[in-house]
């Protein structure tokens, strides 16, 4: 069955929380992640921390219009925080180009209305901002570095409509090269189109433009993530996106992985899975986080 795109979360607190865990291992014959079926546990707060804490890239992935969710994420950012304060935000809400936005906003040069109008938050993601303004607060309170992860949109619209041999020159400035989007993976193509399915008997939507797009997305937010993580090794990374892009490891985590190897750590939380999440099978994510 087809779902929304807000449900999916693609291009759609503490105390008591109760995790699935599930050990994480690289196939290298299949470039993805795999992982075994998953184990439900009770947990005090070290316990259920330990893995976040010792992760090189944690994902919190949420389904955007979800206040429960975004709660759950700053709680968890709080708690990582306070173990450990070298560590970096990383946001699907914003694209690539207003990052200079951004760290003028962390140096105090910026209001909070001046960041949301310059980045054109509300015309480019559009969900309310009290959502994630936390964050952004949070981040210059503390002068934690934020990632604009993104691609542009005109560029994926472009793909979209019109596939990767439509770009040339300039349009590669905030993604990467056409030979580092991998458009392989068969599960995730069909993963896709299950969750767009809805979409496709409508106009002259073309379904391997829109995964090829989708890719792209996910090549430049992981792009990005690694090449911060190649200039601060040590920093940890806490990614917030759409958990789409993060289940089973298909849009975001392989991508890093396969530009960092297999040395980085990396830890997929799925935030109130819906109950289909549930039952999908271990691979999807590496825990499970419940509200209360």
């Amino acid at each position: 069955m087809a779902r929304s795109l807000r449900h999916w979360g693609l291009s759609w607190a503490l105390a008591g929380a109760v995790f699935l865990a599930l050990p994480l291992a690289c196939s290298a014959e299949e470039g993805t992640v795999s992982r075994d079926a998953p184990a439900a546990l009770s947990s005090t707060q070290d316990a259920a921390f330990a893995a976040l804490r010792a992760a090189d890239i944690v994902y919190l992935g949420e389904r955007h219009d979800s206040a429960a969710d975004h709660a759950a994420q700053l709680a968890i950012l709080e708690a990582l925080y306070a173990e450990n304060p070298d560590l970096a935000i990383a946001l699907e809400m914003f694209q690539r180009p207003f990052q200079p936005v951004i760290d003028r906003y962390l140096a105090g040069d910026l209001s909070e209305a001046e960041l949301v109008e310059q980045t054109e938050y509300l015309t480019r993601w559009g969900f309310p901002w009290e959502f994630y303004a936390p964050f952004l607060r949070f981040a210059q309170t503390h002068q934690i570095p934020v990632l604009a992860l993104n691609a542009p949109a005109e560029i994926t619209r472009q793909i979209a409509r019109e596939g990767l041999e439509s770009l040339t020159g300039d349009d590669f400035r905030y993604i990467p090269p056409l030979d580092q989007i991998d458009t392989s993976n068969d599960a995730y193509r069909a993963f896709v189109a299950d969750a767009f399915g809805s979409h496709g008997a409508h106009g002259n939507f073309d379904i391997d433009n829109f995964f090829a797009a989708q890719v792209t997305w996910d090549e430049t937010m992981a792009m990005t993530i690694a090449e911060f993580k190649r200039a601060n090794p040590t920093t940890q990374v806490i990614v917030l996106a759409g958990n789409g892009h993060v289940i089973y490891g298909y849009g975001i985590p392989d991508r890093v992985q396969r530009r960092l190897g297999e040395d980085v750590t990396q830890h997929i939380v799925l935030l109130n899975p819906p109950e289909f999440f549930e039952a999908a099978g271990g691979a999807i994510a590496d825990a499970f986080w419940y509200s209360n």
